[in-house]
């Protein structure tokens, strides 16, 4: 679905950006901004009592007011208002005491009324603040800290959907009047991998505090970036505005194509058009949608069926909802935690952004570490490599895992005090992750996986190895490095990947060495 209506800014001065940016090839400077439509998580929509289920029925989810039917009156939704608070108060945005709504004119066939109530002259919040944390493997060798400044958040309504048929349009009204959180973010980020990361911090932020489900594959996320190029010392470039990118990976291909896409067309002598365009995810690249030559006249006018938005705060207590008090219900965010993970339990950086980002593992290891005294560093790693290996080779997402966490707190207990290996672990997981019937414990009992660690028995079947490959002995000795390998293989082989392999290292060295 193509989201039709935009918020233009104009951007600061050039000297505020330039400290924080970083040149393309030497020459240019990157300049990116986002807008973010957040879907709030509400059971009806901003100013009706009509149900926001996704798919739904085809204008099944349709009020008269949403209809635009002369005479009804919009009635406004108490939680869009809290939900709104709250995600400014999470963001560090000054909240208005008094705010006020709009009409936006534009005519469009899935918006009936002709006009889309938003918050133009006086949003809910404005001059916000938000630190994420920068980190993709295989892009930055370390992680690194950004900051991005939020101009203005505003509530406003969706409009509907209009379905392009050969030779009819057809409408749905599902959407119209569902309930959005506007955020404009100021120009403060230079590439697509910024942008990412901080479409990533938004989401965790808001499924944390639960104003948003987030799922951009239905919508209820949508994320515009506007992207401008200029040599360094010069004025800023004119910018294209990228519409509707519809994943986090997106953001970040998109924004990076089109900073490329700008760079060839000013290195060859042309000159970068102010329009709007699509990202094209399949042949990924971005296409033209419309030029913005001629500036559409929105016809703001203060929306007259609806009062101030009064939002109770500090000494003041009268108003729709009361500040203070969401505040005081605001849970731990991402920041926080990823700050805990590194100062309280000792995880390194990168490991903290990655548990993070993902808050199905971040349960599991938080759940294990409450329950046993394991080494939080170890189980980090397990869960973050060894469990992430088992789930994408079975095309598994961490939501599908049925096991409780203390599986995996049990696994790691074994694992720590020399009862089982590594491989074992491993075995085990893959076990347990889909059918949580059977402990760890009892499985390595039955199935006979407890390591071998007995020295005596270690050293009786290296000696073993030894006489079977006397060949590989006889080639290490002279100075082949890879033939020791094969005979820790054939050691690991022997006892089923049961042996400890740490003895057996040392008990072959010395054996060899005495042959």
């Amino acid at each position: 679905m193509l989201f039709r209506t935009r918020k233009i800014y104009k951007l600061s001065p050039l000297k505020r950006y330039y400290s924080n940016k970083t040149t393309h090839s030497n020459k240019w400077q990157t300049v990116v901004g986002l807008e973010v439509h957040a879907q709030i998580n509400s059971v009806s929509k901003l100013f009706s009592g009509a149900s926001t289920k996704f798919s739904s029925p085809v204008n099944t989810n349709v009020d008269l007011f949403d209809g635009a039917i002369p005479g009804t009156l919009p009635v406004l939704n108490k939680r869009c208002v809290e939900a709104g608070v709250l995600t400014a108060l999470a963001l560090n945005c000054r909240v208005s005491p008094v705010s006020l709504f709009d009409r936006k004119h534009y005519f469009y066939a899935d918006m009936p009324a002709g006009y889309q109530i938003t918050q133009q002259r006086l949003p809910l919040a404005v001059d916000g603040e938000l630190q994420f944390q920068v980190y993709t493997p295989g892009v930055h060798k370390t992680p690194y800290k950004a900051k991005v400044r939020i101009k203005q958040l505003q509530l406003e309504q969706d409009s509907g959907k209009s379905i392009h048929d050969t030779h009819v349009t057809l409408v749905d009204l599902n959407r119209a009047g569902v309930p959005l959180i506007e955020l404009v973010f100021d120009p403060d980020l230079k590439d697509g991998e910024e942008a990412a990361a901080l479409v990533k911090e938004l989401i965790h932020i808001l499924r944390r505090i639960n104003t948003c489900s987030c799922k951009m594959e239905e919508g209820a996320l949508r994320v515009d970036a506007n992207v401008s190029i200029n040599r360094k010392g010069e004025a800023l470039g004119t910018r294209t505005e990228l519409k509707n990118i519809g994943s986090v990976r997106g953001v970040a291909a998109a924004v990076k194509y089109e900073i490329e896409r700008q760079i060839k067309v000013k290195e060859s002598g042309g000159a970068v058009v102010n329009e709007t365009r699509a990202w094209d995810s399949v042949a990924k690249r971005t296409v033209v949608m419309r030029d913005k030559e001629v500036v559409q006249d929105y016809r703001f006018m203060p929306e007259p069926n609806l009062p101030p938005l009064c939002v109770a705060m500090g000494p003041v207590k009268q108003g729709t909802v009361n500040a203070d008090e969401l505040k005081a219900a605001i849970p731990e965010l991402p920041e926080q935690i990823r700050q805990r993970l590194q100062g309280e339990v000792g995880l390194s950086a990168e490991h903290s952004i990655i548990l993070v980002n993902d808050f199905c593992l971040l349960s599991i290891f938080e759940e294990a570490l409450q329950k046993r005294r394991i080494d939080a560093k170890l189980l980090a790693n397990v869960l973050l490599n060894d469990l992430n290996t088992i789930l994408n080779k079975k095309n598994l997402e961490p939501e599908h895992i049925k096991c409780e966490a203390d599986y995996f707190g049990e696994a790691i207990d074994l694992l720590q005090n020399g009862k089982i290996n590594r491989t074992t672990l491993r075995i085990i997981l893959e076990e347990v992750i889909l059918d949580a019937s059977t402990r760890p414990t009892k499985l390595v009992e039955e199935w006979g996986l407890f390591q071998i660690s007995d020295e005596r028995e270690l050293r009786k079947l290296c000696e073993e190895v030894l006489g079977e490959n006397e060949k590989v002995v006889k080639a290490y000795k002279l100075g082949k490095v890879k033939a020791f390998k094969a005979l820790m293989g054939a050691v690991a082989a022997k006892t089923k990947n049961r042996a400890d392999m740490a003895k057996c290292d040392a008990i072959l060295k010395e054996l060899v060495g005495n042959k």
